[in-house]
């Protein structure tokens, strides 16, 4: 069991977070967890330079409802990012950020900080190197169900005792950690990889090409296709169609827009291409997704 000293004690102690969330859920105060911080929050709907501290911890955010287009800055260019349910962040530990957005819809977040002693520990038990959380940050970008699933799941366990949290913070580790161990490309093909992604994932309303996606990571159209396909197993045009189909899975489930709106948002023509590769990749038309 993990006491509370492993973690930063009040993660962002030094700003008055109330300007900018309100709190539903916290794991120490409402199911006297010690061993994983886990919090609910209810954020503004406009936000304008919020500086978030670096902490030891690992910080991950799941956006839970709402839609926001994120400014983030980290000490290079800003990067704009496009917030969604079930968009998955992972905080570089020890990386300081800066963050503007405006939401158009009530936004919210399950967040969690797993102790700086687990992270260290898992890594000895792997036996792995210093592990690569800048990539593990760009791998979650494009979601993990395993991930999203037990975060969701962390605030209705108040009931569970610490041995609970002990066994999940321990778990998410695990997972996370083993997701860096072993990049399939390296070097700058492994950032342009990720960054590819990235800008895939970030821009899903726009008529993206992949000569555009190619000049941004500075590659070649076909030096990209090859080094994607090496490291996701995909294209990246596949990779795409199938982030806007999750997307189109989720709006669908979790909203009441048209299926003309929700072929706008994830970057069909219209309607009718969206049915074509939901069809394709879902096995229905989003009509009978709809209602099932």
């Amino acid at each position: 069991m993990f006491d509370s000293p492993d973690f930063d004690v009040a993660p962002y102690g030094d700003i008055d977070m109330t300007t900018y969330v309100r709190r539903n859920y916290c794991s120490w105060t409402d199911a006297n967890w010690r061993s994983l911080l886990v919090q609910s929050f209810a954020h503004a709907r406009q936000v304008e330079h919020l500086l978030l501290p670096g902490t030891s911890d690992l910080h991950l955010v799941l956006c839970t409802a709402g839609q926001a287009v994120m400014q983030v800055g980290s000490g290079g260019p800003w990067a704009k990012r496009r917030w969604t349910a079930g968009r998955l962040e992972l905080m570089v530990p020890g990386r300081s950020t800066v963050r503007s957005y405006a939401a158009t819809s009530a936004l919210s977040t399950i967040q969690v900080h797993i102790p700086q002693a687990v992270i260290k520990q898992t890594v000895t038990q792997l036996g792995a190197r210093e592990p690569d959380f800048e990539a593990i940050s760009a791998g979650l970008v494009t979601g993990d169900p395993v991930v999203e699933h037990l975060l969701r799941s962390l605030p209705a366990q108040r009931e569970a005792g610490d041995v609970y949290a002990e066994s999940a913070a321990a778990f998410l580790a695990v997972h996370l950690l083993s997701r860096g161990r072993e990049p399939r490309v390296a070097g700058s093909e492994h950032a342009a990889v990720r960054k590819g992604a990235a800008i895939m994932q970030d821009r899903l309303a726009e008529p993206l090409t992949l000569a555009d996606i190619a000049a941004e990571v500075h590659l070649s159209v076909y030096h990209f296709v090859r080094v994607f396909r090496n490291a996701t197993g995909e294209t990246p045009y596949r990779f795409l169609t199938r982030l806007r189909i999750e997307l189109a899975q989720r709006l669908l489930s979790e909203t009441t827009l048209t299926v003309e709106q929700i072929a706008k948002r994830c970057g069909f023509a219209g309607p009718g291409p969206l049915s074509t590769a939901f069809l394709r990749h879902v096995g229905v038309r989003p009509s009978v997704y709809r209602k099932i």
